[in-house]
């Protein structure tokens, strides 16, 4: 059961929460419309506000929940502990570890809400959002792709000389089978080949050999269609496709591309691990952010919204550069991903016990 002091509080958190996501994304629209004015004048009006502003407003706060988490925890905490709210509080007998309760209630709503947004609502609204930018502002599509070699399946190695996703079309194509003594058993080669569906390509010019002991079985074609287990997605990757998939269909792709040998899917792991590292930093900031600004200080909350700033801005920072050695391969991007929340739930926990004493 919520007292009223915890309704208080959480009414204050949230609250103010919601004020600093709107007044930042404000900004945020000023800038972004001053960035990209050109091409936002010639792109259509609804489809800048509904496949532009509407999907990237949600994707913007999102990412940087952190910060608004930490800045709404300190801002409003100061002000009550300028108000020396909180000597009232523990002057009825308020244990510290008491007052944590609304505060912690508060970070789980926010992390549950930033875990669904970004595991399931945001990545389809990014697919929106990146194809009006890939449309209008810039195009970082990868529709060209030369030398391919990937695992379709145990024992199956797929080769394309070149694919041209415009045309849907691969040139100078082979599957080789091999058994598990890892012995040639058949090769598929053809002049191109082209994506239909799901798994399903059409080979032009086909020439089919299969091998029998000493013998060689050659079948020829003009044109047939075969089910092969990969789609274009599976190597033609850009640097945001990883944003538009939800966790369950990053699981499954992670796991079928470890699977066939393909080497450049650090981007995948990383965003999977950040999406789980952004929730738990809801409950990191929010100690470190109530820890710092309980007390009363006297450089007043202007001093505690300047240590709150520094520490959310090099939090956000230090996600940054570890994200980038994983994606270079330097480290695992579980590692990567963690070692701030790691580093910074060591520093909440000595706050806390200071605070407590």
């Amino acid at each position: 059961m919520f007292k009223i002091l915890d309704r208080y509080i959480i009414r204050k958190f949230l609250g103010t929460y919601i004020f600093a996501i709107i007044l930042l994304l404000a900004i945020v629209i000023v800038f972004d419309i001053n960035e990209k004015l050109d091409a936002f004048v010639k792109a259509p009006l609804r489809a800048t506000i509904v496949d532009y502003f509407v999907n990237f407003l949600p994707y913007f706060a999102n990412q940087f929940s952190p910060l608004f988490t930490f800045i709404a925890v300190i801002f409003f905490t100061s002000k009550l502990a300028g108000n020396s709210e909180f000597i009232a509080m523990f002057s009825t007998g308020m244990s510290f570890r008491r007052l944590m309760r609304p505060y912690l209630v508060s970070a789980a709503v926010i992390a549950a809400a930033t875990f669904v947004l970004s595991a399931y609502i945001i990545p389809p609204a990014n697919a929106r959002r990146i194809n009006y930018t890939n449309t209008y502002v810039k195009n970082k599509r990868v529709d060209y792709g030369a030398n391919i070699m990937l695992m379709v399946a145990p024992g199956e190695i797929a080769y394309m000389a070149s694919y041209d996703n415009i045309s849907k079309t691969g040139r100078r194509f082979m599957l080789d089978k091999f058994d598990e003594n890892k012995r040639l058993v058949s090769r598929l080669s053809a002049q191109t080949i082209q994506w239909d569906t799901l798994y399903t390509w059409r080979l032009n010019e086909y020439v089919r050999r299969d091998f029998t002991g000493n013998r060689e079985i050659i079948t020829r074609g003009h044109s047939r269609d075969t089910s092969i287990a990969f789609e274009p997605r599976d190597f033609l990757i850009s640097e945001v496709d990883h944003e538009k998939m939800t966790t369950p269909e990053l699981n499954e792709y992670i796991s079928r591309q470890r699977e066939r040998g393909v080497a450049n899917i650090q981007s995948f792991e990383v965003e999977r691990e950040r999406r789980l590292a952004m929730t738990a930093a809801a409950f990191i900031l929010t100690i470190i952010g109530m820890t710092l600004s309980v007390k009363k200080v006297k450089g007043g909350m202007g001093l505690n919204i300047g240590i709150g700033l520094v520490l959310s801005f090099s939090y956000i920072l230090f996600m940054t550069i570890t994200q980038t050695f994983a994606i270079s391969g330097l480290t695992s991007a579980f590692v990567a991903m963690w070692i701030p929340n790691i580093i910074y739930s060591i520093i909440a926990v000595i706050l806390y016990r200071r605070a407590a004493m």
